[in-house]
């Protein structure tokens, strides 16, 4: 067969990859830390399945999970779920409040859209992005997922189904919040300076983004780097508003970044600062994802509430009380 022909096909994919927003949260490397470090670090009264080998063996593998349904062979599903691997702060907080469910945001934005046709374009969803919605669906996945193991084992009945659900729940659910932590998946500065003043010179190239979350991360940062900064764990009491203090921490990082960039931190070998900078970031994800799926395990004990918003004892339910 003819070369070209060959070649073809190829630079279409290339394409296409390079032009889904934005690049791979912190490639392979770096999600797989996030999930190992966060499963072994599970406070010890998390179920116990949770921290065999095999069961940490498979949620590290599942952190680059949804990366791999990023492939121009399923090019719907690529497109599909491109969003909800980031989200541009700067574009989602144009409504105000970010509501907790999915379409009451998509609702709000296309209010906003119809009232600001100049900003149409870059309010759209998938320019927008959907991370924290993703992160909360999925996390209560988990928490479902939980619960029906509790019911498995108050039943008397073979867990192990339910056992391999909670691990698919708590690897998927490790992927985006690990690319919460990456300051460059909160910002629409994700791969290049876009603001119009840029008085420090930052790069507007578009390179920061893979160099710094894959290659660097790849070539650099090992989980015993990480392991020592995680936190110590914390109680989670509502998680969607953890999980968005947790994004705009992200977000204050992002000027920090590439500040690092410009000094060739997250070049080769890089700087001490630039591997501390990596370093930390990896560790915030997995601290994150520790605590959160220790969370979505306590609260799966709750009564679950009926559609009212009440337990089967009519209590109200609207308010659930943080962990202590």
């Amino acid at each position: 067969m003819d070369p070209k022909v060959l070649r073809v096909p190829l630079a279409l994919a290339l394409l296409a990859s390079c032009a889904a927003p934005p690049c791979f949260g912190w490639g392979s490397d770096g999600h797989r830390i996030i999930n190992r470090l966060a499963a072994e670090s599970l406070p010890k009264d998390a179920p116990a399945f949770l921290m065999t080998a095999d069961a940490l063996a498979e949620i590290e593998y599942l952190g680059p999970e949804p990366d791999r349904w990023r492939s121009p062979a399923e090019p719907e599903l690529s497109a599909g779920q491109a969003p909800d691997h980031f989200i541009d702060l700067e574009y989602a907080d144009v409504i105000g409040p970010l509501p907790r469910k999915r379409y009451e945001f998509l609702e709000e934005l296309s209010r906003y859209r119809a009232a600001h046709p100049d900003q149409a374009a870059v309010e759209a969803p998938e320019k927008v992005g959907m991370q924290p919605w993703q992160t909360e669906e999925v996390w209560q996945r988990l928490e479902a997922g939980f619960r029906n193991y509790r019911e498995a084992l108050a039943a008397q009945a073979d867990p192990k189904p339910r056992e391999a659900a909670v691990l698919f729940y708590a690897g998927w659910l490790g992927h985006y919040v690990g690319d919460g932590s990456q300051p460059l998946h909160v910002t629409r500065d994700y791969n290049g300076w876009v603001e119009a003043a840029n008085p420090r010179g930052y790069t507007t190239e578009h390179h920061i983004h893979a160099q710094f979350e894959t290659a660097f991360v790849g070539a650099n940062i090992r989980a015993a780097d990480v392991r020592p900064l995680l936190a110590p764990p914390r109680p989670v009491g509502d998680e969607w508003t953890a999980y968005l203090a947790y994004l705009r921490h992200s977000a204050s990082l992002v000027e920090q970044t590439y500040a690092l960039d410009q000094t060739g931190a997250f070049t080769g070998t890089g700087t001490p600062a630039g591997r501390q900078f990596a370093e930390e970031r990896l560790a915030a994800g997995a601290s994150m994802l520790r605590d959160l799926i220790y969370a979505a395990w306590v609260k799966s004990a709750d009564p679950v509430p009926d559609e009212r918003g009440a337990d089967k004892a009519g209590r109200d339910l609207a308010a659930r009380p943080g962990l202590h």
